[in-house]
């Protein structure tokens, strides 16, 4: 040992080990996060996109129902009055209420057609915030796996390494569940967090 204790600041073989094992396991994980990250961030855009398409199909839908629900007023207004109208206006008359039946209907399918879109585009953000909500809690988990690492690092406890272990595991299943679409998702924690 040197007088000026530069030697006590070499770690022992078994330290170099840990040392070792934590920054393999650190970029295993930083690779992994990465790839998780960008799966991630293509499901958000695309749970943005869904986002927009249903505000837009549902604003639409109202569209139409004024379209159907003005054309049914002016039908019905036009029905009360046809009676009373002379023989000569009844041909216009009668021409007018076919022409707005055909419009409340074709509004009616239309309005309907798009309904049905809204409730496809809200199908296909839950699809989507389902695999968001794996990649969150892999984020999550490994964030803490990580966290967990530094501090195995600065105090050497080997115990500190293997309790690292269990976020890292949990981190890992569900970036992987979110990457190849699997059906495991934590409801009863999303539901609790959010």
């Amino acid at each position: 040992m040197e007088a000026n204790g530069l030697l006590d600041d070499v770690p022992a073989s078994g330290d170099r080990r840990l040392d070792s094992k934590v920054a393999l396991t650190v970029a295993l994980l930083a690779s992994f996060m990465g790839v998780c990250k960008v799966k991630d961030d293509n499901i958000v855009q695309g749970m943005q996109q869904a986002q927009a398409d249903k505000i837009d199909h549902w604003a639409f839908y109202q569209a139409r129902n004024l379209r159907q629900e003005q054309a049914h007023t002016t039908l019905l207004q036009l029905r009360l009055a046809a009676p009373s109208r002379p023989a000569a206006e009844q041909a216009g008359y009668a021409a007018a209420i076919a022409e707005l039946e055909k419009l409340e209907t074709d509004q009616a399918r239309k309005k309907d057609e798009v309904q049905a879109q809204a409730k496809r585009d809200q199908a296909a953000y839950d699809a989507l915030n389902y695999r968001d909500d794996q990649f969150d809690l892999s984020d999550a988990a490994l964030a803490l796996a990580l966290s967990l690492l530094a501090i195995t690092t600065l105090t050497r406890q080997r115990w500190l390494y293997l309790a690292a272990l269990l976020p890292t595991g949990v981190g890992v299943f569900y970036g992987v569940a979110g990457l190849f679409g699997l059906p495991f998702h934590p409801a009863w924690l999303t539901g609790w967090l959010s």
